[in-house]
């Protein structure tokens, strides 16, 4: 009866699943009431941004709320998604032979750039791939619309609002014609979605028309790249990381950049190259990095994955960026894939990160992001709870359902495909007081929406 025991250690943090598993994140938008008196702020404070009244009437007469765009800003892909369902999606074999043939066709420009900016081609083409499809999607959201609807919603205002006052400078300079300035929903723009700000320090004129056209010029868009990524710290003739093999008696503890290592010390520990061949010799420092649990692909992260992370602060992106690089430029495909895991939305993951510091496991602010630090406060939860070491070992004892539901966002080893369930003896416990669950009726009853099935996995 030792898996149901563990049961009981774990349910004071799986039991508000079932309370916030089925909810929604909070979906509500600002009234247009709302909407058009802030616009009458902005318009004011834009007086004082040194922004000409000429242009604060040109292209904020018209300004539209949309609501998409708040929905949009709270399911971010890089947070709701799990890795296996996000990494396949971006490193797609489709998006692989299209960067592939772009890099081949681009190699004059590209071979430039390297030169003058230290950033090799395959990295500026995998950016360029993972934005905007190589500049086959730009985004249909007007900009300016965006970027007032989320300097209003008050979340992030300041932020939005500084960026809708640099979109303006933008369209002061003749950079760029109102009806052409549309993106994403968080206002990013151009064949490299950079938000405002960055194309007001970074963007270029490489084709020499007189403007930074990061729309309609594939040279301005790649040389704007090369100078964002130079400014971002990229270090000439390093990778991003690599995919390695860990070894069986791995400490999970040691994961994240807060456990940045020398190669030799990471060889030293028994990490390999997949296949078994010893890590490269060089002077370098690198975090291991697991994204979808023990079961899954692991990675060394040197000093450029940390700089991609300036471009975009999801891991998830940093290593969907750096292997479309490598599969660009001939390399194979991943030794491990990735492992298929349910998606959490931010309000489940707030309210996860609230129960570990609770529970006094440091999740950091709870901001519904699921990052490291969520990550290692699960880790530490799991390590104390059931006083076994977070190994990369399967951990076969432990309840299924909690393996299925914890192993993308912890250390718990994710079990390949459903099993039939053992019958067990049947013992009355109470659960919570009042709540008196028999035997193997606890994660059916407990936990229905996480239940496993023995032919559809979760329920």
């Amino acid at each position: 009866m030792k898996p149901l025991l563990n049961l009981f250690a774990i349910a004071p943090l799986l039991l508000p699943c079932t309370t916030w598993a089925t909810s929604q994140t909070d979906t509500k938008t600002l009234s247009e009431e709302d909407f058009q008196l802030c616009l009458g702020e902005l318009r004011a404070e834009a007086t004082q941004q040194d922004i000409p009244a000429q242009t604060i009437s040109q292209y904020l007469k018209d300004i539209q709320l949309n609501p998409k765009v708040i929905e949009l800003d709270r399911s971010q892909p890089e947070f709701t998604s799990s890795f296996a369902d996000y990494y396949t999606r971006r490193v797609s074999d489709t998006r692989i032979e299209t960067g592939r043939k772009k890099y081949q066709a681009l190699q004059p420009l590209l071979q430039r750039l390297t030169r003058e900016y230290g950033i090799p081609g395959h990295y500026l083409v995998a950016f360029w791939g993972l934005e905007t499809n190589y500049g086959g999607y730009l985004g249909y959201i007007p900009t300016l619309d965006a970027l007032a609807t989320l300097a209003c919603e008050g979340r992030r205002g300041e932020y939005f609002k500084g960026e809708l006052f640099n979109a303006l400078r933008i369209l002061q300079a003749g950079d760029v014609e109102r009806d052409i300035m549309k993106g994403s929903w968080a206002g990013a723009m151009g064949q490299t979605q950079f938000m405002p700000a960055i194309f007001l320090q970074y963007a270029l004129d490489d084709d020499g028309d007189g403007r930074r056209n990061l729309w309609e010029s594939e040279r301005d868009a790649l040389a704007s790249a090369a100078n964002f990524l130079r400014g971002l710290g990229w270090q000439r003739e390093e990778r991003w990381g690599r995919e390695v093999s860990l070894p069986d008696d791995f400490d999970f503890q040691l994961t994240g950049f807060a456990n940045q290592r020398p190669l030799s010390e990471w060889a030293r520990l028994g990490i390999t190259l997949p296949g078994g061949a010893a890590l490269p010799v060089a002077d370098l420092e690198a975090a291991v990095i697991v994204p979808s649990g023990h079961n899954g692909p692991a990675f060394l992260a040197y000093g450029n994955f940390r700089v991609i992370m300036g471009w975009n602060r999801s891991e998830s992106y940093a290593i969907a960026v750096g292997r479309l690089a490598d599969r660009i430029a001939g390399g194979g495909a991943l030794h491990q894939a990735p492992v298929p895991a349910p998606r959490l939305n931010r309000e489940q993951v707030s309210k996860l990160q609230e129960t570990l510091n609770q529970l006094g496991h440091d999740a950091g602010d709870v901001d519904g992001l699921l990052g490291p630090g969520t990550r290692k406060a699960l880790a530490r939860y799991v390590t104390a709870r059931l006083a076994r070491p977070a190994t990369s070992r399967p951990t076969a004892w432990l309840p299924t359902a909690f393996r299925i539901r914890m192993c993308s966002l912890t250390l718990v080893s994710c079990p390949e495909r459903p099993r039939k369930h053992i019958r067990q003896p049947q013992r009355t416990r109470p659960l919570l007081p009042g709540m008196m669950i028999a035997g193997q009726g606890v994660m059916r009853a407990a936990f229905p929406r996480f239940y496993l099935s023995q032919t559809h996995g979760i329920l």
